[in-house]
């Protein structure tokens, strides 16, 4: 294969460094001895432990990982029924009804559950609102990421298995479920990321009092970033990097595991 042309890598670099840049400078300087991030002053753990004692960002980051959790095991289930529902049954109405808060943007789906727990449901705006609105906006994203697992499929292992006299939950536990294990860990890892920082949904369907890590850092840089919101966001990419690090190490024996 020839190499590619020079402008290829140009571009490529360029992109990679428009993606990956700002995230290096964040990281940077959060280390900076300065509480004004105009210019490097010197290194310093400082932010992290003033971070540590900030009550109000430690509970917007425990209300975070909690609605996180709960937020993408709901979702990864029912995400998982819905992916393999779409594939084994050609409903119509099914991949509209699990896909459209995918393609819907951000703020009609916040102002929508909005409008839907106050004047239908009545409901009391907190943690179970943002629970709720999580779980809608990530089962699609999980039906999508198992459906394609499942297209790529030879189907006659399954006809082998109902041949050899697996029923329906045999089939789904020994065969169906181990092939898919990749795609429902990356489903789980996709609805947690998307989960932990969205801000959009969550400003419309939280309450008064309740906030959580992106809230927190919204109201934080309304006057300058502080080298505090640095920390926290780099505490959250190396969150997020442990995760995808350890479901690429996983999957595969999982996988092993299960043959």
């Amino acid at each position: 294969m020839r190499r590619p042309p020079l402008f290829l890598w140009i571009a490529s670099l360029a992109v990679y460094a428009f993606l990956y840049v700002p995230l290096a400078v964040v990281v940077l300087f959060s280390f900076n001895d300065s509480l004004l991030n105009a210019e490097w002053v010197g290194f310093t753990t400082r932010w992290y432990r003033v971070l540590l004692e900030d009550e109000a960002m430690l509970a917007a980051a425990a209300n975070s990982l909690v609605i996180a959790l709960t937020a993408s095991c709901i979702a990864t289930v029912l995400g998982t029924m819905a992916g393999i529902a779409m594939h084994r049954w050609h409903i119509r109405l099914l991949p509209f009804l699990v896909l459209t808060p995918v393609a819907m943007p951000e703020i009609l789906l916040g102002v929508s559950l909005l409008l839907f727990f106050r004047q239908a449901l009545d409901l009391t705006l907190g943690l179970a609102s943002i629970l709720i609105a999580h779980i809608t906006f990530s089962i699609g994203f999980v039906a999508i990421i198992v459906r394609a697992r499942l297209a790529g499929m030879d189907e006659s292992i399954f006809e082998a298995a109902r041949d050899l006299g697996a029923t329906q939950w045999e089939g789904f536990r020994f065969i169906t479920f181990p092939l898919i294990l990749p795609g429902v860990l990356a489903g789980f890892l996709m609805s947690f990321t998307l989960s932990i920082d969205d801000f959009v949904i969550t400003f419309f369907t939280a309450g008064v009092g309740v906030t959580t890590l992106p809230l927190q850092i919204y109201s934080m840089i309304k006057v300058a970033v502080s080298p505090e919101v640095n920390a926290v966001s780099t505490l959250l990419m190396a969150l997020t990097l442990s995760l995808i690090t350890l479901a690429l190490r996983l999957a595969p024996d999982l996988l092993k595991s299960k043959q």
